[in-house]
């Protein structure tokens, strides 16, 4: 009586590349992107770590995607977290050019500036931790529908197009930066630097803040349902 010997087991198929990125891209992007959004919190470590030449190429870097206005930036290593146009023009040139202005990188008194400004820190940074809260609620598939990103997108738009517009009278002279209108709409209720530039808990600096983190929830919300559908599919 023979027996028969059982079947040599199978190799298990390696997967292939798409395959691979079909299961990891979520990873992928969290890691990839991950260096785009804190690449620019370095420029400040570097400069304060006597880098000189590494810092000022990442200034330079997003320089091409951000105005790097400093009274719009955060500061590390300084004495307070953003300053004033006043203390900047203090600090480097009287000018309400923002092609000067976005020059003024920092010193050893006042720290040193992020790579771009908050409203760039919130809408990227938003999108990247977003994205991590959605991986760990076991990638949420219902997503936004259209008008739900409109809606997202929407205040975001107002507050850049506005702060354009303002932007034209020259920096620091525009109506967002007096926000008068605000101020006669609450009846002053508000004290008066909540109401004047845009240092950090200012009405301006609470809207760049707000408007880019909810667009970037927006975005997420939205994008990553149709991108986990579409690399179930492959």
């Amino acid at each position: 009586m023979s027996t028969a010997l059982p079947a040599p087991a199978r190799p298990a198929l390696k997967a292939s590349p798409t395959e691979w990125l079909a299961q990891h891209w979520l990873a992928v992007f969290l890691v990839v992107y991950g260096l785009w959004v804190w690449l620019p919190w370095l420029a400040p470590i570097l400069m304060r770590a006597g880098l000189d030449s590494g810092g000022r190429a990442i200034y330079l870097f997003y320089s091409f995607f951000c105005h790097q206005l400093p009274e719009r930036s955060f500061f590390l290593f300084g004495q307070k977290p953003m300053y004033s146009l006043v203390d900047i023009q203090a600090a480097w040139q009287n000018t309400v050019n923002p092609m000067v202005l976005r020059h003024f990188i920092g010193n050893e008194a006042m720290g040193w500036k992020v790579a771009w400004s908050d409203r760039m820190v919130s809408f990227y940074m938003g999108i990247w931790l977003f994205g991590l809260v959605w991986m760990l609620l076991s990638r949420k598939r219902k997503g936004l529908a259209w008008w739900g990103l409109v809606l997202c997108l929407l205040p975001l738009a107002l507050d850049g197009l506005s702060h354009m517009v303002s932007d034209v009278a020259g920096i620091g002279l525009g109506f967002r930066d007096t926000n008068l209108w605000l101020a006669a709409l609450t009846g002053h209720a508000l004290p008066a630097w909540f109401y004047v530039g845009d240092a950090l808990g200012s009405f301006n600096s609470w809207m760049r803040l707000i408007t880019g983190l909810l667009a970037a929830f927006g975005i997420v919300w939205f994008a990553f349902p149709f991108l986990e559908d579409s690399f179930g599919r492959r």
